[in-house]
């Protein structure tokens, strides 16, 4: 099993995350969960953080470091140990309280995939050693889609209702590729149309999903921070469009 979830704060995209977690909840029982995260900040490649624990507001969650250990010596030349690659990233810590709290025993993989051709291989070698893991194991990727805006220098539809339906659409061209299971595609998507953060996390999963079985991924929620909380003039009504990050929420 794998998913995706976005990473912005609880208030706008928590609800879309819950409900993966929650899916997983109700079908499976993880030992472990490997997340692959955006990296806003890192620029050396993937890395995974592979010793230790991470702290939430819940407690706790352990770093499986056989499993960590496990995948360095399988991925050779696409994966390294580095802990700075998680050094102010919110991709992935972000999704820890879910995980603490619907799966208090669980532990974490966590590792940082960078937009680059090396995803896709790191995901199918992920995948490959779960498939023979003895415990069982759950595929979490972390990204958002269109970052819509001044404030992100991205404005290519102008304002209002035309730029909104543009957005929908330029998020539904990466989410197409995601339900389909075209992972050698996403990444090169996100770079022509900046419409995911973290098109190297998303592409990894959905190879790795796809290696683990999955024929497709089935879209559980597709919204924007707009649609969650709408921006209001100064008479209380809503106001036009100007702004919005796209969230969405995938099963495979």
């Amino acid at each position: 099993m794998a998913g995706v979830v976005p990473h912005a704060g609880w208030d706008y995209s928590g609800a879309v995350a819950a409900k993966v977690f929650e899916s997983i909840r109700r079908s499976d029982t993880p030992a472990t969960f490997v997340f692959f995260g955006a990296t806003h900040r890192w620029a050396n490649g993937n890395a995974v953080y592979a010793r230790g624990a991470w702290a939430t507001p819940l407690g706790e969650v352990a770093i499986d470091e056989e499993l960590s250990a496990a995948l360095l010596e399988q991925t050779p030349g696409l994966l390294s140990e580095n802990p700075l690659a998680h050094d102010g990233e919110h991709a992935i810590e972000v999704e820890l309280p879910f995980v603490k709290y619907l799966f208090p025993d669980a532990k974490v993989v966590p590792i940082s995939v960078s937009p680059s051709e090396d995803a896709v291989p790191l995901g199918q070698r992920v995948a490959k050693l779960l498939t023979s893991w003895p415990r069982p194991a759950v595929i979490i990727g972390s990204t958002d889609l269109t970052h819509y805006g001044d404030v992100y220098h991205f404005t290519p539809a102008g304002y209002g209702r035309r730029a909104r339906e543009w957005m929908q659409a330029n998020d539904g061209r990466i989410l197409g590729l995601a339900e389909q299971m075209q992972a050698s595609e996403i990444v090169a998507e996100a770079q022509s149309h900046q419409n995911a953060c973290g098109p190297g996390a998303l592409a990894a999963t959905v190879a790795a999903a796809s290696v683990l079985g999955a024929g497709r991924g089935y879209l559980l929620e597709h919204t924007s921070s707009f649609e969650v909380a709408p921006h209001q003039n100064e008479d209380g009504d809503d106001a036009e469009f100007r702004m919005a990050v796209g969230y969405a929420g995938i099963l495979y």
